[in-house]
């Protein structure tokens, strides 16, 4: 079943690209036709690249690894924190901090920083702590919060990033390909769709649109992590079956030998031991009842 319509692209506006004096060339096989100075981009190509861009981005979360969005234009920012949010999905929205994914130990200790001073809050510090302090404590608190309070769980560099908006994301784009990270992108006719790995044609200025290909990607996330979660329990299901046939089944019953096998070990030996004496001495073995 197809993930959207040509009718619900139509709807949000997904066609309408920029001024044609703006346009880039690269994006030439994107675009259907020009009308009143303005490209029109070619919704079947668009139909076609977000099913690609959603059935690849599905089997990165069914791995468990974690795709990152980046989204910090004024009309993106809120709709994209809040889809990653609902998933719980790592974002940028404020602004894309250079070496964020290069120079991503640094950014970690960033990050370590802010959940040292919630624990200051906590364990009682903070309130030791001079009325200057605090403020000033205050302050770089909200200022992480704000710049990298959506990569607050991001352990480890994401597997894919999502992004609005290339030309604007320029930065994070150029990062990913150092790295080799796999992009996925709404892409307009002014950007340079060359180096994103999973481009798709859109208008990236309309909310409507920013909302419904923002919207498709989402629920192929959740359609990783719904087949994920019943693999798991698949297999946790598999094996407390083994587990418990293991446990029903009889145990093999070993033959016991008993006292009387290692008597008569025993016995034969020391009757050996005696006939060997006995031809040693040249007399005749008493025997034995």
């Amino acid at each position: 079943m197809a993930r959207t319509t040509y009718d619900e692209l139509l709807d949000a506006g997904v066609h309408f690209g920029h001024l044609t004096r703006k346009w880039d060339p690269k994006m030439s096989q994107y675009i259907f036709m020009e009308r009143n100075g303005i490209h029109i981009i070619d919704l079947n190509k668009t139909l076609t690249k977000v099913e690609e861009a959603a059935a690849a981005i599905k089997q990165i979360v069914k791995s468990g690894r974690k795709v990152l969005f980046v989204a910090t234009k004024k009309q993106a920012k809120d709709i994209v924190a809040e889809y990653a949010k609902g998933v719980n999905m790592p974002f940028i929205t404020e602004r894309w901090l250079g070496g964020m994914l290069t120079n991503f130990a640094t950014v970690r200790k960033s990050i370590k920083k802010m959940s040292n001073i919630d624990k200051l809050t906590k364990d009682g510090t903070y309130s030791n702590l001079s009325k200057k302090e605090r403020l000033m404590i205050q302050r770089e608190r909200i200022k992480l919060e704000t710049l990298l309070g959506g990569i607050a769980d991001l352990n480890r560099l994401p597997a894919a990033l999502f992004l609005i908006d290339v030309k604007k994301e320029h930065i994070a784009v150029s990062e990913a390909l150092k790295l080799n990270i796999p992009t996925f992108a709404m892409v307009d006719t002014n950007s340079d769709p060359s180096n994103i790995d999973f481009p798709i044609p859109a208008n990236d200025d309309a909310t409507k649109s920013i909302s419904l290909i923002t919207g498709i990607i989402i629920k192929a996330i959740e359609e990783g992590l719904d087949e994920r979660k019943r693999e798991k329990e698949d297999e946790a299901e598999k094996e407390a079956a083994a587990a418990k046939a293991k446990a029903d089944a009889p145990e093999a019953v070993t033959p016991d030998r008993g006292d009387n096998g290692k008597r008569s070990r025993k016995t034969t030996a020391t009757t050996a031991e005696v006939a060997e004496a006995a031809a040693e001495t040249g007399t005749e073995p008493a025997e034995t009842e």
